[in-house]
């Protein structure tokens, strides 16, 4: 039975769809109607599917949003809305205003040959090749809704035994003030699109960070496809500082090869409602994955990790550790799933899930699970939810450290077990300085930042 929800789709789809074709590349308009006739047999998923009990989707894209669909020009200045937030990391810097590409400004640092960072729609015949090979929209509604309206993305490509030494940070900026300062978009829906590809032996570093230049309602969707070949690594960091009035639905998926190594991490330490989802597949043997999650959410904030780690083959070994801290009313949600196929033999997994509920009214709902048809294996998973040591906060007291502060040290001190993973050393240390500024109510206090007035 189709909702309100879905309808509103719908007909913005059948009323728009030339609009819609116009302003888009082939590539991805090649899968636009498949993709459409998908969502419209699946619908918004229900929080009686398994992957989406903690979030209700249903309601998240209730609101009548507006969408950029004509593609008009949104003048934003770029390193205004990011001065606050993640400087000095030396990285080649990029940016995405909404969801298009910004084009008006040239990145500082030289990237080595045949590496490609650009916009989708320049590369017609390597897009076709991989995209939506692994984000298929007859599987997930959210993925199909944005393959049907996305109309630019992210192409990042690094050839054969190349490797980027030089960090690629992309700023995703959201704003809803267009050209004519007079039209304001109240609620605006931005959709995202990346595809990473790697070929053999290829490495690079990748860091995303989610910024809102307005203080207006705004939802997001991101879906994020990415090849790594044999002997490649990907490092990718994903940073979220919005604001109490963005809803982020992101959909991951890595497919690894032969060797190759991925670490995937996720950082949220401002939103409104965030909802991530990690599907990584390991097709090659002797692949490696680290996972790492680390949530800060105080107020009415929302956070959702789902995760599924598919070993579809022997010799492969992947971690994960998510953290929470939650204060207030704030609800926090971790779902993970070890799937070991038939043959998938010699598979090393640990899944970790560690809370903190600072308050009575703090909700963490938290669900590992491993499913395993093969008999040689090392899989284990465990999770716990709880409040600050006791014993811990009275020893501090008694040597003269307030409880204020004697709180803020054990929450730094159980969440930087998860900093501590990240490869990227400038930004490990970057994170360490935001998140006791977060803890301590500063991290919005930054001067220049107009949210913050």
């Amino acid at each position: 039975m189709i909702t309100s929800s879905e309808q509103q789709y719908i007909e913005l789809y059948e009323q728009a769809r030339q609009m819609i074709f116009s302003h888009a590349p082939e590539a991805m308009n090649a899968v636009r109607d498949q993709a459409f006739e998908d969502f419209r047999k699946q619908g918004f998923p229900m929080k009686k599917v398994e992957r989406y009990k903690y979030t209700d989707i249903q309601k998240l894209f209730a609101p009548d949003y507006g969408v950029n669909l004509n593609r008009l020009e949104i003048p934003v200045d770029p390193y205004q809305a990011f001065r606050c937030d993640v400087p000095n990391l030396s990285t080649s810097l990029y940016f995405v205003v909404n969801d298009m590409f910004y084009r008006d400004d040239k990145p500082k640092g030289h990237l080595p040959e045949g590496v490609i960072v650009g916009s989708i729609r320049d590369y017609p015949e390597l897009v076709a090749k991989y995209y939506t090979k692994l984000a298929k929209t007859n599987e997930d509604a959210i993925t199909a809704l944005n393959t049907m309206l996305a109309q630019d993305g992210m192409l990042v490509y690094v050839p054969k035994n190349v490797k980027v030494d030089r960090a690629i940070q992309v700023i995703n900026i959201l704003k809803a003030t267009p050209s004519n300062a007079q039209r304001v978009v109240p609620d605006l829906m931005v959709n995202r699109r990346v595809l990473i590809i790697l070929e053999e032996g290829a490495e690079i570093k990748m860091l995303f960070c989610d910024h809102a230049a307005d203080d207006r309602n705004f939802l997001a969707t991101q879906v994020i496809e990415a090849y790594v070949g044999d002997n490649a690594s990907l490092d990718l960091y994903c940073l979220e500082e919005t604001h109490a009035k963005n809803v982020r639905v992101s959909n991951v998926y890595i497919d690894q090869h032969r060797n190759s190594r991925v670490n995937h991490n996720v950082i949220t330490l401002h939103n409104g409602i965030t909802r991530n989802k990690l599907d990584i597949t390991f097709s090659g043997e002797g692949a490696e994955c680290g996972c790492y999650g680390c949530v800060i959410a105080d107020k009415q904030q929302h956070v959702d990790n789902n995760t599924l780690i598919t070993h579809k083959v022997p010799h492969c070994t992947s971690n994960e550790l998510y953290k929470y801290v939650l204060d207030d009313k704030a609800t926090g949600a971790f779902a993970g799933r070890v799937l070991v196929e038939h043959g998938a033999q010699k598979t090393a997994s640990q899944m970790t899930n560690q809370n903190l509920t600072a308050t009575k009214e703090a909700r963490m709902y938290t669900q590992p699970m491993l499913e395993i048809y093969a008999d040689d294996v090392k899989c284990a998973h465990g999770s716990t939810v709880g409040q600050l040591n006791d014993a811990a906060l009275f020893y501090m007291r008694q040597r003269g450290i307030s409880l204020e502060e004697a709180k803020l040290l054990l929450q730094n001190a159980f969440i930087n077990e998860v900093i501590d993973h990240m490869a990227l050393e400038p930004l490990r240390d970057r994170l360490h300085y935001l998140v006791e500024k977060r803890f301590r109510g500063e991290l919005n206090k930054c001067a220049g930042c107009r949210l913050c007035k």
